[in-house]
C-alpha cells in the first residue's frame, strides 16, 4: 500500500473509530442481532445496490458480497437514505434503537415560548463630564498663598483658591482708579462730550478687570477704598471638589496655566461594559439595579447612553447610567454590581441551547424523523434567553423534534456518510463544457488518482 493509501485508510479509520466503538459494546453484536450495517442506514434488504461495505471498516467497497479483508465480517449493502421533507439523503443517518441508547441521545421539542434575559456586569463609577473644570489664571503672576491646598477638598462657589501677585493686576487697578476719580472730577463738566468720554473710559477699566476674572465684589472694594491691592484673590466658579491640585505657595504661575480641577459630584455617570451578543437586548431608558460593594439598598437608575464603538481590548460595548449622588455615597472609580432587567420577547419559535452545533460559519441542529432516521438542518438563530433557550428565525417548524445530547457523534456520522455518497456518485458526462466538475481527481490531484481508485474499488 503506498504511502497516499495508507494516510486516507487511517485518517477514515479514526473519524468513525468512537461511534464504531459505542456499536460493538453490544453484547448480540457478534450473534448476528445488530448488522453493522443497520448502524450507517444500511439494511440488508436493499440487495440490489452494487456496491458492499464493512460496517467496522467503511472504507472497504467493493462491487459484490464477500467477506471484510481485515475482519472477515460479512459485507453489507451500501444504500442511499430519503427523505421526504427535502433533508439531504446523504446526511440522513439511521440509528437501532440499541445502538441510540448506548450513544445516550435524547431529544427535545421545537417550541413557542417567551424569552426574557436578565444581564448582569460589573460598572465603574465615573465623573459627569460636564460637571468637570479647569481653574487657571488669565495674567502672569506670583502664588502668595493658597486656601485650598490639599486634592479631595469640598469647595463652594466663590470660596476663596488662592493670592496671586501680578505687576499687570495691579497696573489695571492703578488704571480703573485713575479713570474712577477723572470720572469723578468730569461729571459735572459743563462739556457734554468731556463727561461722556470720562465715563467710557471707566467702563473700559471695569470690563478689563473683569476680563482678569476680578469678580464685581473685588472691582466694587477697589472702589470704596481707593486703593490697589498688591495680590489679587481667585475664587472657585463652581461647587465640587477638587480632583487635581497642581498650585503651590511661592510658584511662578504663567497665564493659562491649569491650578486645580474642581470636578461636581453630586451628580455621577456609571459606566457597564456588556458582550456584543448581548446589545440586542439592551435599550436606552431601561431600568436597572446599582448595587455598592458594601452591604447598602440597590440604586435604581435608568440607561442613558449606549456608546456606538466596541473596545478593541475586551470586545464590549459600554453602557451609560446617569445617577445622582447626593449623599456622595458613589466615589469615582468605585466598582459596582450592575443588573439589567431586558423586556420580554413574546412567542418566538425556540431550541434548548445545547441542540446547537456551531461550526463558526453556520449553525446546525439534528432533526429527529422518526424510527431511528436523524438529519442535519442548518438554522439562523435570533436572542439568546438565561433560561437556556435560543430564538430561531429560519430553518425548522414548530412540533419539530431537536437532538440535544450525543449530536456531536451524529454530525461525525452524517459529514462521513455524505462525503463517502459523493465519492460514489457516477461521473457526469452531460454536464456544459467549461463547469467545475466535482470528482477524485480535483479533491486529491491526478498524481494519487490511481491510488484512489484501488482504494475504493
Amino acid at each position: 500500500m503506498s504511502k497516499f493509501r495508507f494516510i486516507i485508510v487511517n485518517t477514515l479509520f479514526l473519524s468513525l473509530f468512537t461511534t464504531i466503538s459505542l456499536h460493538l459494546t453490544d453484547p448480540d453484536h457478534h450473534e448476528g442481532h445488530t448488522h453493522p450495517g443497520d448502524y450507517f442506514g444500511v439494511s440488508e434488504a436493499h440487495a440490489d445496490n452494487h456496491q458492499y461495505t464493512c460496517g467496522m471498516h467503511p472504507f472497504i467497497l467493493q462491487d459484490e458480497p464477500g467477506t471484510c479483508p481485515i475482519c472477515a465480517m460479512d459485507l453489507t449493502p451500501v444504500r442511499s437514505e430519503t427523505t421526504g421533507d427535502g433533508d439531504s439523503g446523504a446526511s440522513t443517518i439511521t440509528i437501532d434503537p440499541v445502538t441510540r441508547q448506548n450513544m445516550g441521545v435524547r431529544t427535545a421539542p421545537v417550541s413557542r415560548r417567551n424569552i426574557h434575559r436578565t444581564i448582569r456586569t460589573v460598572g465603574v463609577v465615573g465623573y459627569v463630564e460636564p460637571l468637570q473644570y479647569s481653574v487657571n489664571t488669565k495674567i502672569d503672576g506670583w502664588i502668595e498663598n493658597l486656601h485650598v491646598n490639599e486634592t479631595g477638598a469640598i469647595v463652594k462657589k466663590g470660596q476663596p483658591l488662592l493670592d496671586i501677585y501680578s505687576p499687570e493686576l495691579v497696573a489695571a487697578q492703578e488704571d480703573f482708579l485713575l479713570a474712577l476719580r477723572n470720572k469723578t472730577a468730569l461729571q459735572n463738566s459743563g462739556i457734554p462730550e468731556i463727561s461722556a468720554g470720562a465715563g467710557r473710559l471707566l467702563e473700559s477699566s471695569r470690563k478689563r478687570l473683569q476680563y482678569l476674572d476680578i469678580s464685581d465684589e473685588q472691582i466694587e472694594k477697589l472702589s470704596q477704598t481707593g486703593t490697589a491691592l498688591k495680590t489679587l484673590v481667585l475664587h472657585a466658579q463652581y461647587d465640587g471638589i477638587i480632583t487635581v491640585k497642581k498650585a503651590f505657595s511661592g510658584m511662578y504661575a504663567k497665564a493659562g496655566m491649569e491650578l486645580f480641577q474642581i470636578s461636581d459630584i453630586s451628580s455621577v455617570w456609571v459606566y457597564a461594559d456588556i458582550y456584543e451578543y448581548e446589545i440586542p437586548w439592551v435599550k436606552i431608558g431601561q431600568n436597572t439595579s446599582i448595587q455598592l460593594p458594601y452591604n447598602r439598598e440597590p440604586i435604581t437608575g435608568t440607561i442613558s447612553t449606549i456608546y456606538p464603538y466596541v473596545d478593541p481590548k475586551t470586545r464590549t460595548v459600554k453602557v451609560r447610567i446617569d445617577l445622582q449622588n447626593p449623599d456622595l455615597e458613589l466615589k469615582p472609580d468605585m466598582y459596582v454590581n450592575v443588573r439589567m432587567a431586558t423586556e420580554t420577547v413574546n412567542d418566538i419559535l425556540t431550541v434548548p441551547v445545547e441542540a446547537v452545533l456551531n461550526s463558526g460559519e453556520k449553525k446546525t441542529v439534528f432533526i429527529d424523523l422518526g424510527e431511528g432516521k436523524f438529519t442535519p438542518r442548518e438554522i439562523e438563530l435570533g436572542l439568546q434567553s438565561e433560561d437556556g433557550f435560543v430564538e430561531v428565525k429560519h430553518g425548522i417548524e414548530i412540533d419539530e423534534k431537536v437532538v440535544i445530547s450525543a449530536q456531536f457523534m451524529l454530525d461525525s456520522e452524517s459529514t462521513l456518510r455524505e462525503a463517502i455518497q459523493k465519492m460514489l456518485q457516477p461521473k457526469d458526462n452531460n454536464k456544459p463544457e467549461g463547469e467545475a466538475e466535482d470528482s477524485l481527481d480535483d479533491l486529491f490531484g491526478q498524481d494519487n488518482k490511481e491510488d484512489l481508485e484501488d482504494l475504493f474499488n
